[in-house]
């Protein structure tokens, strides 16, 4: 990560290459264990021939589920876990796939097992002190402890606190330093994590004053079962999420159990989701899609999940659709990467005996949604049994517990082609001029067009609105602020009054985002914090960075748009730091040309300023976000970028073109991981 700037998604494409081009199959601990290239080189030396396709784990037959309700009159997720034990306790509730050291290692879960399980591990919190209202923050992997310990915080009436575990053991201090303000920030009483990072954990006791302890769920397991307390209470806050990028300011979302209820309810009915459906997920347990939408949401309606860990996934992508194929599945959700992921990687040997005809909706939100992607992963897996109309293009929030627009069921996505300049200049949404018969891949449409995918409608309860700057309503295909109201939308952040007070406008949430209505569905075009204004035209970063990344040179996922501010003129200049490993001086220039052409094309004006950065100059979040202020911030500082580490003599020193003319040096951030936090953003995949 710090030497050649390669994060877990570009580890994802070595791993890849370097199987096909040495046909060897590479063990899946890798992924996590290897940290330099001599780690696998002399994996490659030790790996055994691709005897062939890499089928699933074997999976019995799921037990007939007779659809037998939900629990409607539950008010506490605490409620709906007792009403499946005392309905159907011995019923699968959650089948655990590719958890710890053996791969074909599949464990299983019934209601009654979790309860059961919960309140052992309940028993211990108590004998450590926890009780209601405190915060316990979860650091685990996917896995049969990460349940029970959740479970077990709200039986003892305390607060979860999901973090995600650390993508390697090589930087696990590093990773737990980083978590410092957000275990401050939520005055966490307990840590409850794995053993391997149990003795690194304590050193964080001293940074944060309320931590009195670290454990693991094995410590906690010792204990008498947790004797039944009193009622949860439906107004107790449920589990805290911490929004990606938060490590430096940490925004945790506050949610009730009314209103995760009411949130997941709502999910189910626009889906028609009930007990006959079967979830499979990949999706990380500290992230609001898996732990809302894929776990919780399991819970509440009454179907099984079928869950591996993210790692399990992007070790080989083609495990999801087996899995899926496997199981019958009939929910998936993924961020738009992951369908990028099957794209780039499941090859049709691994397909072999994969049938995705039972998969009815594939949910694709938490980041903006390609039209690339929606099209193209119809066009391949359909030989599989994928149709079009079961990609569902979401979109949702951590501030309303996870969703907030949904398609209806069995509609194909909707594509809206509009006008992009008629969009930068007056903010209206008019069909293009322009012919779009085939978008080039890796970009967002030819030059003219700006492809948009709708992402549904309301669920119901809730309503949606676009305003602009003065808070005005505006009408259909006008872009604005997004804002949002219904029975989940959060209190505010976790002691951070003066976020809260900025989240509202009246009874309306604003959700950070810009997009406009048509037709009743809701189409994103990107963010406000992030929209650039230059002589009057609005800039939208995620267009440009998506093409910029495209092109040959560039590392994809890692290009950074903003503006910055220019006094001279009154205005804002648009500044695009990209990261590259060209050292010749006349291919960076070649790329620099390349460069301002496209921004041309896609934003109609060339950047004033082009940084050609060596890999690890672009701010990122923890979770591999794009920190578009944060590079602003440090282009503006004028703050060096770390020389590029090719081969011997190859460093040259990084410096912008175009108008500043000023060299600008941004620092080398710490190695992204491949997933984002609840907030929208960008995914990290960063190519050759």
């Amino acid at each position: 990560e710090e030497e050649l700037g390669l994060d877990s998604l570009a580890i994802v494409e070595l791993r890849s290459r370097l199987e096909q081009a040495f046909a060897v199959e590479l063990a899946d601990g890798l992924f996590a264990t290897a940290a330099t290239p001599a780690d696998w080189l002399t994996a490659l030396r030790g790996a055994g021939r691709r005897p062939g396709a890499t089928g699933p784990v074997a999976l019995p037959p799921l037990p007939p589920r007779p659809v037998a309700g939900s629990p409607r009159q539950a008010r506490t997720l605490v409620d709906a876990l007792a009403w499946h034990v005392d309905a159907h306790g011995e019923r699968l509730h959650l089948r655990i796939l590719y958890a710890g050291a053996d791969p074909g290692a599949v464990e299983e879960l019934s209601y009654a097992a979790l309860l059961d399980g919960a309140r052992t591990v309940a028993g211990g919190l108590r004998e450590r002190g926890v009780g209601r209202g405190d915060a316990v923050a979860l650091m685990l992997p996917t896995g049969r402890g990460y349940f029970e310990a959740f479970v077990a915080i709200l039986l003892a009436g305390a607060v979860p606190v999901p973090l995600y575990p650390p993508a390697r053991p090589a930087g696990l201090e590093d990773h737990l330093r980083r978590q410092v303000r957000i275990l401050d920030s939520a005055r966490v009483s307990l840590l409850v994590t794995d053993a391997e990072a149990l003795t690194v954990a304590r050193l964080l006791r001293p940074h944060v004053v309320s931590l009195g302890a670290v454990t693991t769920v094995a410590d906690l397991r010792t204990a008498a079962p947790a004797p039944a307390g009193p009622p949860v209470d439906p107004g107790a806050t449920a589990p805290v999420q911490y929004t990606s990028g938060s490590t430096g300011n940490p925004k945790g979302v506050v949610l009730t159990h009314e209103q995760l209820l009411a949130n997941i309810r709502a999910m189910g009915e626009a889906a028609g989701a009930d007990a006959a459906d079967v979830f499979v997920s990949w999706l990380p347990l500290y992230h609001d899609m898996g732990l809302i939408g894929a776990w919780l949401g399991s819970l509440v309606l009454g179907f099984p999940l079928v869950v591996l860990p993210p790692t399990a996934f992007l070790a080989r992508p083609a495990r999801w659709l087996q899995t899926l194929s496997a199981s019958g599945g009939t929910l998936s959700a993924s961020p738009n990467f992951g369908y990028e992921l099957c794209l780039r990687h499941v090859t049709d040997e691994e397909l072999a005996g994969v049938d995705l005809s039972s998969w009815r909706m594939a949910f694709n939100g938490a980041e903006p949604v390609s039209a690339s992607t929606v099209r193209r992963f119809a066009e391949r897996f359909g030989p599989w049994g994928f149709r079009p109309e079961t990609m569902a293009p979401v979109y949702g929030l951590a501030e309303v517990g996870v969703g907030l627009c949904f398609p209806p069921p069995r509609r194909p996505p909707l594509v809206d082609v509009i006008d992009r300049d008629v969009l930068g200049r007056t903010g209206r949404a008019v069909p293009s001029a322009a012919p779009v018969d085939q978008p080039p891949p890796g970009g967002p449409g030819q030059a003219g067009a700006r492809l948009v995918v709708a992402c549904g409608r309301p669920i119901p309860g809730y309503q949606v609105r676009v305003v602009d700057a003065a808070g005005r309503e505006l009408p259909d295909r006008h872009e604005g602020r997004i804002e949002c109201a219904g029975p989940s939308t959060t209190s505010g952040y976790l002691h951070d009054p003066t976020a809260t007070g900025a989240l509202y406008q009246g009874e309306w949430l604003d959700t950070g985002d810009l997009g406009y209505l048509g037709g009743g569905d809701l189409f994103v075009t990107g963010r406000t914090k992030d929209l650039g204004i230059r002589a009057g035209r609005n800039l939208h970063p995620e267009e440009l960075e998506e093409a910029v990344g495209a092109l040959p040179g560039v590392r994809k996922g890692c290009v950074a748009a903003f503006a910055s501010a220019d006094p001279a003129f009154g205005t804002e200049r648009l500044v695009v730091v990209a990261e590259t490993r060209l050292q010749a001086p006349a291919e960076r220039d070649a790329l620099r040309r390349r460069l301002v052409t496209t921004a041309v094309e896609v934003v109609g004006t060339p950047p004033d300023e082009v940084v050609l950065a060596a890999p690890g100059a672009v701010a990122k979040t923890s979770s591999g976000k794009i920190r578009r202020a944060a590079s602003r911030e440090r282009f503006e500082a004028g703050e060096p970028p770390p020389r590029p580490r090719g081969p011997p003599g190859g460093g040259a020193p990084v410096a912008p073109s175009g108008g500043g003319g000023r060299r600008h040096r941004p620092r080398r951030p710490a190695g992204a991981v491949a997933f984002r936090g609840p907030r929208r953003g960008r995914p990290v995949s960063c190519g050759p």
